[in-house]
């Protein structure tokens, strides 16, 4: 069923010219908005305690604004497994790679930060065309063995290398005895999967468990770190400004990258809050009862680690 799914329907709409795909996208957001409500509890959720100042008729404005947003990025997600790279370059636009080509000439590998913020997949797709470093990407298979190959052959078919999160290690020490520079994409605003794990900040009104993959990778193989979201141009057509947030991880205090990364974010979606992924369930983590202690053992245990003088 998979197969005959993908070779019916979904790859065949990624090569019609996406003004002709848009009409789906401009039929499901009626549908979303009428009789297919996707997560319409959960978005709401989330939108009323991210913006309490909001009445109840804003934050439904909000939602179906999201709607419409999330039709096209489902549009635009079949587009990208047959996209083609003159296209992608069109559609896609970085704004100041020299950035990235400074960092290349010092042969230091990046974490190239972001979210489930307007149109991510592209840039996956992209990288290896927009920057010179060894496009790494970083995930966990899905439960569907046909849809996890497929995808994942469609993302790396411009040079994006992607791997398992329990190959991290081992890949990066490759590419690192090679000399090979690395640019390793993450999303760094899914909800973690351990709450003690986690690093705990004020974000859009509430108190938020955030990935700390991003800061540990960083001090772990001392990658300098750049963040970006994409900005919408028009319907289709987005630009990218990178931030240099540090070539230096090893010289900031505990919390600083994931405060940093997690607050301009915060200052995109207050601007322009459609675009962020309201359908998923940011916070489904239970906030421990001594947030306080369970700071303090954290940075006592990066410090001990990270920035210990004796190993």
């Amino acid at each position: 069923m998979n197969a005959v799914l993908y070779y019916v329907i979904v790859f065949p709409l990624s090569k019609l010219p996406l003004w002709i795909t848009y009409r789906f996208a401009d039929f499901f957001y009626i549908l979303l908005i009428t009789v297919l409500p996707y997560r319409k509890k959960v978005i709401e959720q989330n939108l009323t305690r991210s913006f309490p100042d909001k009445t109840p008729k804003e934050i439904k404005k909000l939602r179906n604004r999201f709607y419409q947003h999330f039709a096209d990025l489902l549009i635009e997600g079949i587009k990208n497994l047959g996209i083609s790279e003159k296209e992608l370059r069109k559609r896609f636009v970085i704004r100041n790679p020299e950035l990235m080509q400074d960092l290349y000439a010092q042969e230091k590998s990046i974490l190239l930060v972001s979210a489930h913020y307007m149109n991510w997949e592209w840039m996956i797709t992209g990288q290896s065309l927009f920057f010179p470093h060894q496009a790494v990407g970083i995930g966990m298979p899905l439960s569907s063995g046909f849809w996890d190959k497929k995808i994942n052959a469609l993302r790396s078919r411009f040079g994006m290398h992607v791997i398992h999160a329990k190959i991290v290690k081992e890949t990066f020490e490759k590419y690192g005895k090679e000399s090979i520079p690395t640019a390793t994409l993450v999303l760094g605003d899914q909800s973690p999967g351990d709450s003690l794990k986690s690093y705990w900040m004020s974000f859009l009104y509430q108190e938020t468990a955030v990935l700390f993959g991003a800061e540990q990778l960083a001090n772990t193989y001392d990658q300098a770190v750049v963040f970006y979201l994409p900005k919408r141009i028009k319907r289709g057509y987005y630009e990218v400004d990178l931030t240099l947030l540090t070539e230096e991880p090893k010289t900031l205090e505990w919390g600083d990258l994931t405060e940093q990364h997690v607050r301009l974010l915060e200052q995109r979606i207050q601007q322009e809050p459609q675009y962020w992924l309201w359908s998923h369930k940011r916070w489904k983590r239970t906030v421990p009862e001594d947030l306080t202690s369970l700071k303090e053992q954290q940075r006592e245990k990066f410090n001990q680690y990270f920035r210990s003088s004796v190993k």
